[in-house]
Parts: C-alpha cells; sequence; structure tokens
C-alpha cells in the first residue's frame, strides 16, 4: 500500500480507510499512544496501539526518534488534541533510536545546545517550522520572478573579481601551502595555479548577471555566496544564498517597484500558504520575549509585522531628507543613538534605519541617492556629482533588507571611478565591454535570504535559519 504525508491525512480525506504512514516516534505514552512526524506538517498523528496484540520485541523498539512504518485504520479521535486518529494493525520499525544516547528527547531544548546538533535539529518543531518556510519562500520566490519574465542564471561560484569591494573573500587555490611558487619579488605566483591567477569564492553574482541581462532582459542568481568576514554576530554568516535580480532598460524607480513588489508578493505567499508553521513561530516567539526587558520586546507580533510589509504602500525617501529627520530625532538630540549623526554623509546604522521605519514613518521605507563614497563603484552617479541611484529597502526589527542600484552604464563615468579606487581596467575588461556595445540603463538588486527567513520566522539568529551554518571557527557537519 502506498504510504500516505501525515498533512494528508488531517485533510479528513481517509477518514474510516486503511493508511500507511512512514514517520518518526516523538513520544510513546503508556505502551499505547505513539505520536509520529513525517515532517509534512506540525501536527503529529497519534497511532494507538492494542499493545496486547503485539511482541514486547516490537513495542521495546519504539522510542523517540525511531523510524516508524505503520498500518492501521484512519478513525475520529476519542480523546483531546487531535481530530484523527490510526487505530494500528500492523508496526514495521525501520530503524531503531537508542534513548540512552538519542539527544533529541521530548523536552525543552536551548537553541545553543540544537546548533551543536543541527543533523538532528530539524526533528524539532521549530526547525521543522522554520525549514518549511524557508522552502515555502524559496518556492515563491523563483515563482514570482518566472512569472514576471525572468530568466533563472547561474553565476559562477569560483571567481576573479571582488563585486563588492569587500576584499574579505575566501581564496580558492591548489597551490602547495608550505611550499607555494614564488615570484622574484617574494609574492606568491599564481599564474602557476590552477586557474592562473588569484581566484576566490564569490561574494556576488551580480557583474555576471548583468552581463546575461544585457542579451535576455531580465534574470535573477539564487545561489551561495561567501564572505570571510571574522564576525561572530547574530547576524552574519560565512556562507550565504543571495537573490539578485537584474534588469535591463529599468531606471531606478523600476527597480524601486519591482523590489517592493516582489517582497509584498513573497510574503503573501507564506501568509497564504505557511499559516499553521507561522502561528507556532509567532507563539514561540511571544513565549521568548516574556524574558525580556519591555523595552527589547517587539511591538508587533511575527504575522502582524509581515502583513506590515504586505500592507503598507513603502515610503520613498531620500538619504538626504532622512539624514535632516534623523539629525532632529529625540534619540540623535538625546544622544541614545550609538551612533550619533551629525553631518551628511554619515553611514547609516540599523539603529537608524529601524527609527525611521518603526517611529518616525511607522512604514516600510526605501532610501535612495546615497552618497557616492558610501556606496560600491558600479553605482550610476547622479546629475549631482555627490550621490548616486542606490536604494535600500528598510524593515522593522531588522533595517535594511534589500540593497540595489540603477548601474553606471556610461563607460567614461565607469572607467573615472574605477580609476578613483584602484581597480584596475584589465580585471574587468568584460565588464567594461557591456558599456562599449549596446550599452543602456539597467538596474538590480539584491537580497539576502537567510535575512528574509530571519524575518518571516522571527527567529533571532541567524545559524538558525540555514541547514547547516558556516561561521568562524565552525564548519561542522
Amino acid at each position: 500500500m502506498r504510504s500516505v504525508s501525515i498533512k494528508e491525512l488531517f485533510t479528513g480525506k481517509k477518514l474510516l480507510q486503511e493508511v500507511t504512514v512512514n514517520g518518526w516516534v516523538r513520544t510513546f505514552r503508556s505502551n499505547r499512544f505513539i505520536a509520529l512526524n513525517d515532517g509534512s506538517s506540525l501536527n503529529n498523528i497519534q497511532c494507538v496501539v492494542d499493545f496486547e496484540k503485539f511482541d514486547d520485541a516490537i513495542l521495546r523498539q519504539i522510542n523517540t526518534g525511531a523510524a516508524l512504518r505503520i498500518t492501521g485504520t484512519l478513525v475520529e479521535s476519542q480523546g483531546k488534541g487531535q481530530s484523527v486518529e490510526i487505530q494500528v494493525s500492523d508496526i514495521f520499525v525501520h530503524g531503531g533510536a537508542d534513548p540512552e544516547v538519542y539527544p533529541i528527547q521530548p523536552k525543552k531544548h536551548s537553541l545553543e545546545f540544537l546548533r551543536e546538533k543541527a543533523h538532528l535539529r530539524v526533528r524539532t518543531n521549530t526547525f521543522s517550522a522554520v525549514m518549511r518556510v524557508r522552502s515555502a519562500l524559496a518556492f515563491a520566490i523563483h515563482q514570482y520572478l518566472r512569472d514576471n519574465g525572468f530568466y533563472y542564471f547561474h553565476a559562477p561560484i569560483i571567481t576573479g573579481s571582488d563585486a563588492e569591494g569587500a576584499g574579505e573573500m575566501f581564496r580558492v587555490t591548489t597551490l602547495d601551502e608550505k611550499n607555494p611558487p614564488l615570484k622574484e619579488d617574494g609574492e606568491v605566483n599564481f599564474k602557476e595555479d590552477f586557474f592562473g591567477k588569484e581566484t576566490n569564492l564569490t561574494v556576488s553574482g551580480q557583474l555576471e548577471a548583468e552581463a546575461y541581462a544585457m542579451a535576455l532582459g531580465k534574470v535573477y542568481t539564487f545561489g551561495p555566496t561567501f564572505r570571510a568576514e571574522n564576525s561572530n554576530t547574530s547576524r552574519h554568516l560565512a556562507e550565504f544564498w543571495m537573490i539578485e535580480p537584474e534588469m535591463a532598460f529599468y531606471d531606478l524607480d523600476a527597480n524601486m517597484d519591482l523590489a517592493e513588489d516582489f517582497i509584498k508578493n513573497v510574503l503573501k505567499y507564506i501568509l497564504e500558504n505557511c499559516e499553521e508553521d507561522l502561528l507556532f513561530l509567532e507563539n514561540r516567539l511571544l513565549d521568548e520575549e516574556k524574558t525580556k526587558p519591555q523595552a527589547e520586546r517587539s511591538e508587533m507580533a511575527l504575522i502582524e509585522k509581515l502583513k506590515f510589509i504586505t500592507d503598507n504602500n513603502f515610503k520613498r525617501v531620500s538619504y538626504t531628507e532622512a539624514i535632516d529627520i534623523l539629525r532632529n530625532s529625540k534619540p540623535n538630540k538625546k544622544k541614545k543613538f550609538q551612533y550619533l549623526i551629525d553631518e551628511w554623509g554619515a553611514d547609516l546604522q540599523s539603529e537608524h534605519e529601524r527609527y525611521l521605519v518603526e517611529k518616525h514613518f511607522n512604514c516600510p521605507v526605501i532610501l535612495f541617492d546615497y552618497p557616492a563614497k558610501i556606496k560600491a563603484f558600479y553605482m550610476r552617479l547622479n546629475e549631482d556629482g555627490k550621490t548616486v541611484r542606490a536604494m535600500d529597502i528598510l524593515f522593522p526589527g531588522i533595517g535594511e533588507i534589500v540593497g540595489g542600484s540603477q548601474r553606471e552604464e556610461r563607460l567614461d563615468v565607469l572607467k573615472e571611478k574605477m580609476a578613483a579606487l584602484d581597480i584596475p581596467e584589465e580585471e574587468l575588461w568584460w565588464y567594461l565591454d557591456l558599456r562599449k556595445f549596446g550599452t543602456a540603463v539597467h538596474s538590480g538588486f539584491g537580497l539576502g535570504f537567510e535575512r528574509l527567513v530571519l524575518f518571516a520566522t522571527g527567529m533571532g539568529n541567524i545559524r538558525d535559519v540555514i541547514p547547516f551554518p558556516r561561521t568562524p571557527q565552525n564548519a561542522e557537519f
């Protein structure tokens, strides 16, 4: 008999039929009640065993964590807590789990403990809910972009360029680490390396995506990116996923329109399709917040926060206007900001971004036209010569979630900017070619996928929204 998912059983369509389910034991009470979960739903199915009809050797193997196949009749439940249950006729033990050593026992575990058991933590309610929401978000992203005429583009993971100018990249090499070939000046001779030059893991697929946008019109990357930033904060990962749409013939206004519509639609999708998991995560967050001082608690519950994004128009504010607002704000005047705003050109911190969203405008905000000196070389210079056509989308609780810009399409201006930053033309000759042959206005943006999952699930640490986090001193699993 074909097995069915536990999620399917709760639709009630299989009532009074014989069913087969596979899953892992969450609990086994009174030698009679098995709570089985297969990952398809937050809900366990209760399987009722007449222990007198089963061999003791089978029953002794039914422990938390064991994998079972259960066959029986689906009936309306007589007990509280579930609508249906299975009256068990047959049990097959796929694999046992010794209760003396299986670490995910039915009790409350700290998130820190579960990070050390990342291969098993998805068997808990919290992590199974987070990962189902993560999967739904990924699907919604692909669906939205496909429905809007985008082509999925696979950017190279090994690169010879540093798109962000961050300089914190993971080197890729096959040279002998103890005895690398050296040039006359004592520097490593990368011409003898596998690729004949110094190469790294990518921090962004944007530059390559621009090349494809200038032929296919609209493309997007959705893949892993890497940053060797020695940071152990709750917001940083060394390996993370980025979504980077790039569009030919889009100016900054069209870019902002698309980014707003995109993010609203993706969050609407999970509100409509992940209600059970979101309610669970909302209640988890409410319980967690009770342990915090009042000042540190969220002003909005999780689902309310998601609807704050989907139901509000995003306020568009120039960087210059934002600086004026922040400079004259009460927390700045009373020196409550950790980083005080005193002059135009300051790089905004998340405390400033959150103030604009949560206190001043009370809606999501898109800041645009940033000072050129705090943004990347590829952003289009405005006529004032001081600002660039950049934009950041700011959300409550986290600040910036999306960063993008209209790209610099003028060859002479791009060359000047690269020269000013000592970026060699020969390193990006192909990128300059795009401005020589059929150049046009084009734009794009980047969204850190884990930042989005963090926001959508209400989790407090980015390490808890990716299956196997990669961070400084940690590459386990």
